[in-house]
């Protein structure tokens, strides 16, 4: 009779095989940079700054990194991963080499930021036409989410003060595309701000609005087709006005405070006038209703034609009410200015704003966590690599997974996808990579790497 020696098999542990490659699952974002182009346009955006008989082209190094924070790296020398894997990453700078980098391009300021930008905005557009009826904007419209996001401090950096929630750290504003049900998001534009830096300064929202309008494709950088939704913080006349200049003539959906000017207007709503609001499957929500008031408090002062849309709603259990809110049921308003269509799905639009807060929680698992650097200009440099890493993360499986697989988070990519050994077999000149059959989502992943392959290359 054996004796038992636990729950799982002993296995002995030893180094030195040459022909299994880590993290092999990361091919499907080597590809996805390949098909996009992202590796050319960067590699030529920092062109300027290779210096004359340079080894490391200095787009590759920005990439390694950003392919490093995708795979969840959060400082820049967990490069070292893909420094590891030479045949499936190529050369990849030193650690020294990759922190001259991140200095020079911090020290050139605006210049390396604006050119880092422009290259992103040019893939996306490609990204997009390659994704075609799968793309965010396939319907003619796209919808832009605007939201501050705190990132602690846990030592003494640029910029990191005291925050409003009593925490210490930076308030950058961030935004995401979003993809609608059927997806994720990607971002396009991340502003680096002080700790103490104020959740409703119009000038920030003005400032980042401006930035994810540079990233959409020229024809949807104005007009009713662009959506621009925030929460109340977003909720003042500038950035309203700013949002409705002639011209720009965009789309908002935005919230708005709970004034008294608002609570005594909602005070005189018929009890008739109330319709049932949706729950998120578009049908009606038990406890929960919404009526317009714009024709109630003075409007005036505010651009023409926005709408104000107010929902009252049962308190879920252990909630706690507001002195703004009425009977025992919690009150919120949002300002819009589309015209037409049900009040109750244009509030259904504007709650799935807070699919933002699921894109800053994987921003957070994807180099958002902390700030790794000092300067402050060096860390707006890393939140451009950040962006990139994210935008990764949102095309692969945009262009590649299907159904469920394209809605999976970060996390669970990386565990069922990127971490995945596999065996690197040289036949005929050739370098293939072969995953085994035992791991559930090899499937996933060779179905992933032949729509890739169908695509056609950039150039």
């Amino acid at each position: 009779m054996k004796k038992r020696s636990g729950s799982y098999p002993h296995v002995r542990v030893e180094a030195g095989d040459r022909g299994v490659v880590s993290q092999a699952g990361a091919v499907l974002l080597v590809e996805t940079v390949r098909k996009s182009g992202l590796d050319t346009a960067i590699s030529a955006a920092l062109a300027p700054w290779r210096k004359p008989r340079a080894v490391h082209d200095p787009g590759k190094i920005l990439l390694d990194v950003a392919l490093a924070v995708a795979l969840g790296g959060d400082c820049l020398a967990d490069v070292g991963m893909l420094r590891a894997e030479p045949d499936m990453f190529g050369p990849v700078a030193s650690d020294p080499t990759v922190s001259r980098l991140i200095d020079a391009l911090a020290a050139a300021g605006p210049k390396a930021l604006t050119t880092i930008r422009s290259a992103r905005a040019e893939v996306r557009t490609r990204v997009w036409e390659l994704a075609g009826a799968d793309g965010p904007a396939a319907d003619g419209n796209v919808v832009v989410d605007i939201d501050g996001v705190l990132v602690l401090a846990h030592s003494e950096k640029q910029d990191a003060t005291a925050t409003w929630k009593k925490t210490f750290g930076h308030h950058p504003l961030v935004a995401f595309v979003d993809h609608g049900e059927a997806g994720s998001g990607e971002p396009v534009a991340a502003l680096l701000r002080p700790g103490n830096a104020g959740s409703n300064t119009a000038a920030d929202h003005i400032e980042t609005a401006q930035l994810a309008l540079a990233q959409l494709p020229k024809h949807l950088r104005r007009g009713r087709q662009t959506l621009i939704r925030t929460d109340s913080a977003g909720g003042t006349h500038a950035f309203i006005n700013w949002l409705s200049r002639r011209g720009r003539w965009l789309a908002y959906s935005v919230g708005m405070t709970i004034t008294d000017t608002i609570h005594q207007a909602v005070l005189k709503i018929p009890k008739k006038a109330w319709t049932p609001a949706y729950d998120a499957g578009a049908t009606e929500r038990p406890g929960a209703w919404i009526a317009e008031i714009t024709d109630m408090p003075d409007l005036s002062t505010w651009p023409k034609g926005m709408r104000l849309v107010v929902r009252k709603e049962r308190q879920h259990p252990g909630a706690q009410l507001r002195f703004t809110d009425l009977d025992g049921l919690r009150l919120t308003c949002f300002a819009t200015n589309t015209k037409g269509g049900q009040l109750a799905d244009l509030e259904l639009r504007h709650r799935r704003r807070a699919r933002c807060e699921d894109r800053i929680r994987n921003a957070r698992a994807t180099g958002l966590r902390n700030l790794p650097l000092h300067d402050t200009a060096q860390n707006r440099i890393w939140l451009e690599i950040v962006q990139i890493a994210l935008d990764l993360l949102a095309w692969m499986p945009m262009l590649a997974l299907t159904a469920e697989t394209r809605r999976w988070e970060p996390k669970r990519l990386r565990l069922r996808l990127f971490s995945v050994a596999a065996q690197l077999v040289t036949t005929s000149r050739r370098r293939r990579l072969r995953f085994t059959a035992r791991w559930p989502w090899t499937d996933v992943i060779t179905h992933a790497i032949q729509r890739l392959a169908a695509l056609p290359n950039p150039g």
